[in-house]
């Protein structure tokens, strides 16, 4: 991302046709070098400034499956950027979208041209890591401390190169010259500020996000916490004084940090000793490490990002524990691999919020019923000694209730009931108005012994059908029968062979207690839907509400004449007493509803 800017700010210089001198090569080199320290030194302002602020609760976005993903896509990348020196080619440098393909490409298109001596130093290199590293795993408990086989490896490595003299007789690519000592401290470019403010921000975020990431991998692993705010402020003041010493941005290195962790460094001792040891060597003996190749760099790299690429095996129990987890872990992975890590961090992120999108859009709505012989209610599939009310269901919403799963609230509560209350209502509306036309013709009569029907000759005729269509409105007001002689039972046989579907159940309970929170659109949707199966004589009520939630539904006027605040209760097994009771089921409340006499008023799921 740096090297972007520096490359758009300040480029080559160099045409088709035309070649620039050594003099202003340099000119242009020293320019690039003050974009990319002015460039570090605003990213490490932004960073403070964002610490300062505590903007780090942004780290909460990046769940542990986004941070494996993103992490073992990083250790891909940087095997891939190590693969150069494995092989001693000589590959271009590569950034953004599909650069880790471009550099396989670049490889393969010259694997013919394989340094055969610095693959097989890469190789006995990395055999030699891996197995005393499986030792020092193996036989920890019995070693005071783990051997260093990096640094052996290094020194080993440095020494006979020196003495066979491998750069010149085999053409090894080494290390080659260390420049003694220090940048003297310059002035960052105001005019470089404000060409490249949005993209100093994005490195800023990105950067975090990455040394983020990385440093809750190590902090699950060895039990610690860190403080997002903390870090920015760390990596805030790192980058002013990087910045000012003509550095680049700093975030944490991968492969860097995987070497130290491997061979035994937790603390901040260990960096300490690090930073003292790269003092050292770049002051003083840093001419001792010139004729180190760099495939012994590349192969210790590899051999401890293998923690790292394990993290494959992830996969496979992510997917038997949570299809969403697993989702958020290989896309971010991919999107990293082929995007880059900046974009693929970005794509991560949003395709995490997408699925708590999900989640909370599309909640497993459940039906509740009693675990025989205790008051506990729970999912009626999930055991097979249940008891369910007679005429009574018990819903349970596990989400909240906002505009974007309120339909979906309403249509998963149909299906658990079983039938549709506007459709109910407006059959017995129907129904209704030909019982009062039968009562005004004097074809339904009133007696002591019940209602007789006297003619069975009506019919409806097509223009009754459709003035129903056309003021279908009115067939979903409330039933109104204040004005007929008798009372209809809805669930019996009707006069004049009237067909109405008929309704199971005579109480509705909604369990609330996972619900954190209703909006506007959600107070509607609940509202509607209750008031019609109010209209088709269900009685309705909603257990275990949080008080924010009865302090917005008070607010927002949900509670009126149809719709009490009596329909409120504390908990599921309350409401249920009260149905029992209102439905003239005293001696089973006089019982108990643990008493196995009480099933007679159960239909019981498990003999079924």
């Amino acid at each position: 991302m740096v090297g972007s800017v520096v490359a758009s700010l300040v480029p080559d210089g160099t045409g088709t046709n035309s070649t620039v001198s050594a003099t202003d090569q340099d000119l242009i080199n020293e320019q690039r070098i003050v974009v990319a320290a002015s460039l570090t030194f605003l990213v490490g302002i932004i960073q403070l400034a964002l610490g300062l602020l505590r903007i780090g609760f942004i780290v909460i976005y990046l769940s542990e499956p986004l941070i494996n993903g993103f992490t073992t896509a990083a250790a891909i990348e940087v095997v891939v950027s190590q693969l150069k020196y494995i092989f001693g080619l000589k590959v271009s440098s590569f950034s953004g979208p599909l650069a880790n393909f471009y550099v396989l490409e670049s490889i393969f298109t010259q694997i013919t041209k394989t340094n055969i001596a610095d693959l097989v130093i890469a190789v006995i290199v990395m055999v030699c890591v891996y197995i005393v590293k499986e030792l020092n795993n193996r036989y920890k408990s019995k070693l005071p401390v783990p051997i260093p086989i990096e640094i052996i490896m290094t020194i080993i490595a440095a020494g006979v190169s020196y003495a066979f003299n491998f750069a010149d007789k085999y053409k090894v690519n080494i290390v080659g010259t260390i420049q003694k000592g220090y940048q003297p401290p310059v002035a960052p470019s105001i005019s470089v500020f404000q060409a490249c403010i949005a993209n100093s921000f994005s490195i800023a975020i990105v950067g975090f996000a990455v040394a983020f990431s990385v440093a809750k991998v190590y902090a699950i692993k060895h039990n610690y916490t860190i403080n997002g705010n903390q870090e920015l402020i760390a990596f805030g003041l790192s980058n002013i004084l990087c910045g000012s010493f003509k550095g680049f941005a700093a975030s944490t290195s991968l492969s860097r940090s995987s070497v130290q962790e491997s061979t035994g460094g937790k603390t901040q001792v260990a960096g300490i000793i690090s930073g003292l040891l790269v003092l050292i060597v770049t002051l003083a003996v840093g001419y001792l490490l010139e004729p180190l190749p760099k495939s012994v760099l590349a192969a210790i790299i590899c051999v401890n990002l293998k923690g790292m690429l394990m993290k494959f095996n992830e996969i496979p129990v992510l997917f038997k524990r949570d299809k969403y987890d697993c989702l958020v872990w290989v896309l971010t992975f991919v999107a990293s691999v082929i995007l880059g890590l900046d974009l693929g961090l970005a794509v991560g992120v949003g395709i995490e919020l997408l699925t708590v999108v999900f989640r909370v859009q599309f909640p497993k709505f459940v039906q509740l019923a009693n675990i025989e012989k205790t008051d506990i209610y729970r999912n009626r599939k999930d055991y097979n000694e249940i008891c369910e009310p007679k005429g009574l269901k018990i819903f349970r919403c596990p989400a909240p209730i906002f505009f974007a799963n309120s339909s979906f609230f309403k249509d998963k509560l149909i299906d658990a009931v079983g039938f549709n209350p506007l459709w109910v209502l407006r059959k017995r509306n129907k129904a209704l108005r030909k019982i009062k036309k039968l009562v005004k013709k004097g074809e339904l009569c009133v007696t002591p012994r019940g209602v007789i029907c006297t003619s069975y000759d009506y019919k409806d005729s097509d223009n009754e059908d459709e003035l129903d269509n056309n003021r279908i409105e009115e067939l979903d007001q409330p039933i109104n029968t204040a004005d007929l002689p008798i009372v209809i039972d809805w669930n019996a046989d009707l006069p004049n062979n009237i067909q109405v579907p008929r309704i199971e159940i005579h109480s509705l309970i909604l369990d609330f207690g996972a619900v954190s929170f209703i909006d506007i659109t959600g107070i509607k949707a609940l509202k509607g839907i209750l008031k019609e199966f109010i209209n088709v004589d269900v009685d309705i009520y909603i257990v275990a509400a949080d008080n924010s939630v009865k302090e917005k539904l008070t607010r927002s006027l949900f509670f009126d004449e149809d719709i009490k605040t009596s329909v409120l209760f504390i908990s599921v097994h309350d409401a249920v007493l009260h149905v029992l009771e209102k439905k003239g089921l005293e001696h089973t409340l006089q019982s108990g509803l643990t008493k196995e006499t009480d099933n007679l008023h159960f239909i019981n799921r498990a003999a079924k």
